[in-house]
């Protein structure tokens, strides 16, 4: 039997950039068996440079700009931790993120761009908007550009960034309309002043063209909400006033003890730094050996050259040396869909210039589009049934992992009614309820397979879902018991794992109110957490029995979380979508169960789906439903559309009362098994709007849904 291979190094990239793109892009192709490779960014997307222009001046989506890391690091079967990371120590190992803690490393990366960033500039801070990162730019700019004032725009800093910047800022104005438009480079010099004729004369000529106007030998005081001011006194009105003078490095960088260049990173032959187990590469590194400009061009041909360096050193193998080209052809956008090429001192513009860029730049964002969608396959020799039970898409984890209901209700159904007098509660029920002493303590117990492969963010999920049967009794957190299996991997990675997953599940259980008293460890073929949980109950635990017709259904959080689960393990989720459903997974209940005491019957809407769980409560009330407003999580309408389904959907449909009304994606969702899904009240029909209103003021997306009805069935309302 082959066995899989024990996990015995951690890799961490740390930051999106292009070089580490390409890396995971290559890294999944052929990934090094015992790796753990981590990337941490601060979002889940990172821009790509060579189209921030176009994207300003209008030529292309934010989707068009962004490469998906989520996605990404799904294909290279790596973990994704968003964060910023703050502190790397080379001593220990660790890299710091911000509100996470210590990530340690064997072998690290470092990929984290380059800042615009004006800290001794008055006020720039608090009215400015630095080019880079592009992440936090492009979001304010396309607010900007949408508001319908008349626009005045400064750019600070005449170099070909600069430049670039201005002239598709006045073009997408001009687009819009806005025709009287204000746009001025501010530069303390020369704009453009690095190049020499007649390529300066050109992108000036271009400048012009777009009634960009120039601000030279300026030395800029101070950045106010609605202006520039100039040393010499001169005002420059600006409602949006970005900065663009020059490249300056992450601060955090020159704290960490490495080798550094001006803040930069400073790196040899094989871009390691002064610790041989860092590597840094892209626009915060200073190639010691062979210095260059910063630009985007050495940041893709490092690549080939890192991932084999990583490998290496992670493999105890000779490792390679970068040899950046002496020149390199410069594509400068002018606003328009026209460029200009600059190389060795010959300048050339149009249109077919532009044409020309794009081409490149889509075929390269094309290589993190085209990514091979992982589809599971039957063995070529297998017993009758087992391909048709593989199906054509891979399992789901987390709740859509779980036995399906009917065979669950079969199982408990052969179950004797509890003898015990101190045990009131029955079979079926969300927790055990047990009565000592007139004390009433609820028990319930709940494990998932990893839906990601961060740790402690599964354990942030697996501890808020199995908290659900514990608040929809109403009940208090008591206590907790934590049962974790593990993949093989050596006693260090599992130290490192281990604190990761107590630290997070405490932090939870925590803020709860209840304590980790204990718990279990295994190794298995995956991932896998749960925790066996107590609550106390002050009054008598709100149950699925008890609702009716008439009352209003609350619900506490969107559903959608298995669609867009399912469609993240097969490549085809967005990551802000991805990472929207784990910040709604994590969402603690406690608040809204307390806000919700006087519910007449409650559930947690988790493996059953809304329908299977809103059939729990009717069966046992005796009612029917009817549905019209049921929240969603973002993508998961349009992932529903196009057929994603999680693997124990038709299991849900089969257990769930008869759903009446029209077909289409949003009745599928209702089948959708949720994982830390939110609470579903029947609550009497007078105090809903308000219970609603009081939840929402909490901070819980809770809409009213629906109501509960006479008959047997639920109703669809569109």
């Amino acid at each position: 039997m082959k066995k899989p291979v024990p996990l015995t190094r951690d890799l961490v990239l740390i930051g999106g950039g292009h070089t580490h793109a390409l890396v995971l892009r290559k890294w999944g192709m052929a990934p090094l068996p015992g790796v753990r490779l981590t990337v941490i960014n601060p979002g889940p997307t990172a821009p790509y440079s060579g189209m921030l222009p176009g994207f300003v001046a209008g030529h292309y989506s934010r989707d068009d700009l962004d490469i998906d890391l989520v996605r990404l690091c799904r294909f290279a079967g790596a973990r994704i931790i968003v964060g910023r990371a703050t502190a790397l120590d080379p001593q220990a190992r660790t890299i710091t993120v911000d509100g996470r803690g210590d990530i340690a490393y064997d072998v690290a990366s470092v990929d984290v761009g380059i800042t615009s960033d004006m800290p001794m500039l008055p006020g720039f801070a608090d009215h400015g908007i630095p080019a880079k990162p592009l992440g936090r730019f492009s979001a304010r700019w396309e607010a900007f550009r949408a508001e319908t004032a008349t626009p005045q725009v400064a750019v600070i800093g005449g170099g070909v960034a600069g430049a670039e910047l201005a002239m598709a800022m006045a073009h997408a104005l001009h687009e819009r309309g806005h025709q009287d438009a204000a746009v001025h480079l501010i530069d303390r010099g020369k704009v453009l002043g690095d190049f020499a004729p007649p390529a300066r004369d050109r992108l000036l000529a271009a400048l012009d063209d777009q009634g960009v106007v120039r601000v030279e030998g300026a030395d800029v005081a101070e950045v106010t909400a609605d202006a520039v001011h100039l040393a010499d006194g001169r005002r420059i009105e600006s409602r949006f006033t970005t900065g663009a003078a020059g490249a300056q490095p992450q601060g955090w960088l020159a704290e960490t003890g490495l080798d550094c260049h001006a803040g930069y990173l400073s790196v040899g032959p094989t871009l390691q730094t002064s610790s041989a187990h860092v590597f840094a590469v892209g626009d915060c590194a200073h190639l010691g050996f062979d210095p260059r400009p910063k630009a985007g061009v050495f940041a893709v041909r490092e690549a080939p050259v890192l991932h084999h360096n990583l490998v290496a050193h992670l493999s105890n193998r000779p490792l390679r040396r970068f040899k950046p080209q002496k020149d390199y052809l410069k594509l400068i956008s002018l606003g328009g869909k026209t460029a200009l090429a600059e190389k060795l001192g010959t300048a050339r513009r149009g249109r077919l210039l532009w044409r020309w860029k794009d081409r490149i730049d889509r075929t390269f964002m094309r290589r993190f589009d085209d990514l091979p969608v992982m589809t599971p396959e039957a063995p070529a020799r297998a017993a009758t049934g087992v391909a048709e039970t593989i199906g054509r898409t891979p399992p789901c984890s987390g709740c859509g992992a779980k036995v399906g209901g009917s065979a669950l209700v079969t199982a408990l159904g052969g179950l004797p009614v509890p003898g015990r007098a101190d045990v009131v509660s029955r079979p079926g029920d969300d927790a055990a309820v047990l009565s000592m002493g007139g004390t009433q303590q609820v028990l319930s117990t709940d494990h998932l397979s990893a839906v990601t492969e961060d740790p402690a963010l599964m354990a942030r999920i697996a501890a808020n879902h199995a908290l659900g049967d514990i608040w929809a009794m109403g009940a208090a957190p008591q206590s907790a018991l934590v049962s974790v299996i593990l993949p093989r991997m050596t006693p260090a990675l599992q130290t490192r794992t281990l604190a990761e997953i107590t630290r997070a599940a405490s932090e939870v259980m925590a803020q709860a109110g209840a304590e980790i008293v204990g718990g279990h460890t295994t190794q298995g073929a995956e991932t896998t957490l749960g925790f066996t949980v107590t609550g106390l109950a002050e009054a008598a635990p709100i149950t699925v029995q008890g609702a009716v017709s008439g009352d209003a259904l609350i619900l506490t959080k969107p559903i959608g979380s298995g669609t867009i689960l399912a469609a993240e393990m097969r490549g085809l989720a967005r990551g802000p979508d991805v990472l929207a459903c784990h910040e709604a997974m994590v969402q603690g209940q406690g608040d809204a169960s307390r806000l919700l005491r006087e519910a007449r019957a409650m559930t947690d809407v988790t493996g059953f789906g809304l329908a299977g769980h809103l059939s729990a409560i009717c069966r046992a009330s005796g009612t029917g439903a009817e549905l019209d407003a049921v929240p969603l999580l973002p993508g998961a309408l349009d992932l529903a559309r196009a057929g994603v389904r999680s693997t124990l959907f038709d299991d849900n449909v089969a257990h769930a009362l008869p759903v009446t009304g029209p077909e289409g994606p949003l009745r599928d969702l209702l089948f959708d098994p949720q994982t830390g899904g939110g609470l579903l009240a029947a609550v009497a029909g007078d105090a809903a709007e308000e219970t609603c209103a009081a939840l929402c003021a909490a901070g819980y997306p809770a809409r009213l849904i629906g109501r509960v009805t006479e008959g047997t069935g639920i109703s669809l309302q569109t």
